[in-house]
């Protein structure tokens, strides 16, 4: 596509997006491009092949709306989206019970991003392949000790890599350091260590597993067990998740449905990570979950899992709060393959 054609498009899909329902006469009038009604009527048609836009009515009655699935994949510009203050960007502040439905067929990786992962798949089980057990399961508790440490350093948490290794391997605590930190560290390993030692405890995925992962994940920290009863709000964002306790729970168990019907093991995590996260299930250690119970799915269909060892704590905070406030995938889909591509090269 030539620059002049995609900056058409592009005039087109803002147009619609801030006047949803137009017709085709109305979007040519109010472009104001040098541009026949055919050549608009022609873009419209590509771009509803493409399932960028969604249509209603017949003929001269057809009205023309951006997609829910275009705007789940459209990329954004973080540093610009975060230019606003909170107040002042414009999102989707509630819980959007349409989103499980939108997700039920759309493919989330385009063809190159899934070429890119499987070939990446590959290599890992060559590189497994040539491993003896011994080396397999050394290399398996390198990964659990950076994911705890990164998994809780995203959440606050102070140590240092080498502080959670000799906490997590020797036992040894940090000086300075809090019990809750040191407990954090440690539940979350023996979560992880739980789920390598029973590698399809979540198969088929159910809300009463994902919660007995939850309890091994907050045990001696003072958060409540299983689904919350409570209104909880979130740091930096307007976006309510949802808050009577019927409707998270059967908010959760449409996760479980969408992921134990999902055949592609990569669509399968990724869409762990960013609904469980979104919609905030206990009162604390939702992202934590969402990252053990993503990583499980992997490991229990012999994928890599993913460590997030160099993922930036601000960058992966800024992903999550961009699918809250505008459900929007694409941010988060770049740090998911990264982080596969570093595990695969790193680990193993």
């Amino acid at each position: 596509m030539n620059s002049m054609k995609k900056e058409r498009i592009d005039s087109i899909i803002q147009y619609i997006r801030e006047h949803p329902g137009v017709s085709s006469s109305e979007i040519t009038t109010g472009l104001g491009l040098d541009i026949s009604s055919a050549t608009i009527r022609r873009d419209l048609t590509v771009l509803i092949a493409e399932n960028k836009l969604s249509v209603e009515g017949q003929n001269k009655g057809t009205r023309y709306f951006v997609s829910p699935t275009y705007d789940m994949f459209a990329p954004i510009d973080v540093e610009t989206y975060f230019k606003k203050e909170i107040d002042q960007r414009k999102i989707i502040g509630h819980f959007n019970f349409e989103l499980l439905s939108i997700l039920t067929d759309v493919p989330l990786f385009t063809k190159e991003e899934y070429e890119k992962l499987t070939g990446l798949q590959h290599q890992f089980q060559k590189n497994v392949a040539k491993l003896t057990v011994a080396q397999y399961k050394k290399e398996m508790e390198r990964l659990a000790v950076d994911l705890s440490w990164k998994s809780s350093q995203i959440e606050g948490n102070t140590y240092s890599l080498l502080e959670t290794e000799r906490l997590l391997l020797e036992k040894e605590t940090a000086s300075g350091k809090s019990l809750e930190e040191a407990t954090m560290l440690l539940n979350h390993k023996e979560a992880l260590d739980y789920l390598i030692e029973n590698p399809h405890y979540l198969q088929p995925l159910t809300v009463a597993k994902m919660e007995n992962i939850h309890s091994i994940l907050i045990q001696d920290l003072d958060v409540d067990r299983n689904i919350r009863t409570r209104r909880v709000g979130i740091t930096g964002t307007n976006y309510r998740p949802l808050d009577n306790e019927f409707q998270i729970r059967e908010a959760l168990d449409g996760v479980c449905n969408l992921v134990n019907c999902r055949k592609d093991i990569f669509e399968k995590a990724l869409l762990l990570l960013v609904l469980i996260s979104y919609i905030q299930p206990f009162n604390d250690g939702n992202k934590r979950t969402a990252r053990i119970v993503s990583n499980a799915e992997l490991m229990a269909n012999d994928y890599c899992p993913i460590s997030f060892r160099t993922v930036d704590s601000i960058d992966y905070k800024k992903a999550m709060l961009i699918f809250y406030e505008q459900n929007n995938i694409s941010a988060f889909k770049k740090i998911f393959i990264d982080q596969f591509e570093f595990a695969v090269s790193t680990y193993f």
